[in-house]
């Protein structure tokens, strides 16, 4: 099948992109990897009156590797992601996760604010940004704000992003524990199929080997990622 008829807008600036959604609100869908967007519009799942095309907004294609926080544009590859020694470093559970997204071609294209916004119950990074207490910078023409993405995801492919509104930049916590780990596995028909069941824990433990923190989840079994968090000493380590 083919997609509906639509026009097409080329955003320049993260300014002119909001501007376009507020002209043009739930008529607007904005692309920038498209690897989730193209085939529901193919199938006529997805009717966009209009296109925004956010894919040359250099202010959205960045990652900086802060003490407390990773932060990177709603744009970047993912990709980029996998293959930044110094992000895995400090949020190893991207890293673990994105091995699992799709095929080569797909992370080539495919974007991490993408995958967020799509908010597919059975996606790996929607899974990670829960486990990881993610926080997602959403820009509008008139203010910015910053959701936690425990309250970003509302269902299967549902958000809280207003009509008006784009994702901006997703800010994942780093860990201070001086002891960490991390896990990502999934169950599904073929390598790169979507999961049919996924599941991500991350722990950190003292110098005793006893576990201070940890946090755990599972995709595709509910209408969004289940994350099950304990704080203080659940165990000794064996």
């Amino acid at each position: 099948m083919k997609s509906p008829p639509f026009e097409y807008a080329r955003a320049a600036s993260i300014e002119e992109a909001c501007e376009l959604m507020h002209q043009h609100g739930d008529a607007a869908k904005i692309i920038a990897g498209g690897q989730s967007l193209v085939p529901m519009m193919a199938f006529r799942l997805l009717r966009p009156s209009w296109l925004i095309d956010i894919n040359e907004i250099a202010a959205l294609k960045f990652v900086a590797v802060e003490t407390d926080a990773v932060r990177m544009g709603a744009c970047t590859r993912q990709c980029v992601v996998a293959r930044d020694d110094a992000l895995a470093a400090r949020v190893p559970l991207l890293r673990q996760a994105l091995v699992c997204v799709g095929h080569t071609q797909t992370r080539n294209r495919g974007t991490v604010g993408g995958s967020l916004v799509h908010a597919d119950p059975s996606a790996e990074l929607p899974l990670v940004a829960q486990i990881l207490e993610a926080r997602l910078v959403l820009r509008a023409k008139s203010e910015t704000r910053t959701l936690p993405a425990a309250e970003f995801f509302a269902g299967p492919m549902m958000t809280n992003l207003r009509a008006d509104e784009c994702l901006e930049e997703i800010q994942w916590p780093v860990w201070r524990e001086r002891k960490t780990g991390s896990a990502f596995t999934e169950i599904s028909r073929r390598h790169g199929d979507f999961a049919m069941v996924a599941a991500a824990a991350q722990i950190a433990v003292d110098d005793d080997g006893r576990c201070t923190r940890a946090t755990f989840g599972v995709g595709g079994a509910a209408p969004a990622p289940v994350i099950r968090a304990t704080a203080g000493v659940v165990a000794p380590a064996t």
